[in-house]
């Protein structure tokens, strides 16, 4: 899973907001436990085996994230920068930052944006478990939709269950570190430690790769995304996401349907977060919307 090491990029400041807020990281809130009966429970560990023994079989070999040179990496510029889309768009509604940063970085395995077809790709970020992870679930599995759900490790240990539903029901489980901090913020060992730790608690536990990564709260480094592509990863970012991570602050579902849809472009990759209330509310009525539209909802394909 060795990869080289690309040329360097001078780094240009983006103020944007954040995608991801330290909220998901408060492990000390309350869990709310999902439900799932006993018959869902297995048929799911059914198909989340046959998952798993059909795809691509991972060897204790490619388990272990490959090294990287630390004189290289550290030579890498660390100027933390807090990704955000902004509101200037192109004629086609593509957020014209997205175009500009695509360019700048796509050579370390960055995605902000996909093409300029009629495809869209839905991640959710799971910094821990509101509830409604369960509804969103149904919601994909009824519209033969699929989605990126980026998990923590505290996640991940605390929602077995659900890691391996999303497994069985043919979704991609993303790599969102072992304990959410802002990655330049870190030492170089401490980055890679908290890529490597999680994807190795995640093949051990589930037998499940993972390979997309998304930096917590959308903050990043050239150096981070290095780091990144050097141990088998792509950063996956988005170009529409709005302020739908706090609980205790929902727009309602009115609100969040029309600023979904309207943001809808050719491309896009939506950030919206599983705590969210008017997100599980919305999800299936935005998939009908979008698909009206003349839109795919696209297995992730970047």
């Amino acid at each position: 899973m060795k990869k080289t090491i690309c040329s360097l990029l001078s780094a240009v400041l983006l103020v944007g907001f954040s995608g991801c807020s330290k909220t998901d990281e408060n492990t000390s809130s309350a869990q709310k436990s999902s439900s799932v009966s006993q018959s869902s429970k297995e048929s799911i560990t059914s198909n989340y085996t046959s998952q798993v023994s059909s795809g691509e079989t991972v060897t204790s070999e490619q388990q272990t994230i490959a090294g990287l040179d630390d004189t290289t990496i550290q030579s890498l510029e660390n100027t933390k920068k807090g990704w955000g889309q902004g509101t200037n768009v192109d004629k086609d509604n593509r957020p014209v930052s997205c175009g500009e940063y695509q360019t700048k970085y796509g050579k370390y395995g960055a995605v902000y944006i996909g093409e300029n077809t009629k495809k869209i790709y839905l991640t959710f970020d799971e910094g821990y478990e509101n509830g409604y992870t369960p509804k969103i679930l149904d919601a994909l599995k009824d519209k033969k939709a699929s989605a990126v759900f980026f998990v923590t490790y505290d996640y991940a240990k605390k929602n077995p269950d659900l890691i391996k539903r999303m497994i069985a029901e043919n979704h991609i489980v993303g790599n969102h570190s072992y304990t959410h901090p802002s990655m330049p913020t870190v030492t170089v060992q401490k980055a890679k430690e908290e890529i490597q730790k999680l994807h190795d608690y995640v093949f051990e536990n589930f037998k499940y790769k993972m390979t997309l990564f998304r930096p917590p709260m959308g903050e990043y480094s050239e150096r981070t995304l290095a780091i990144t592509q050097a141990l088998g990863y792509k950063s996956i970012f988005w170009s529409y996401a709005y302020k739908d991570w706090d609980p205790n602050s929902q727009i309602g579902a009115a609100k969040a349907f029309e600023k979904v849809t309207k943001a809808a472009h050719n491309g896009v990759v939506y950030l919206l977060h599983a705590v969210s209330k008017d997100n599980a509310e919305i999800l299936p009525s935005v998939i009908d919307d979008l698909r009206k539209k003349g839109f795919e909802i696209s297995k992730f394909d970047l």
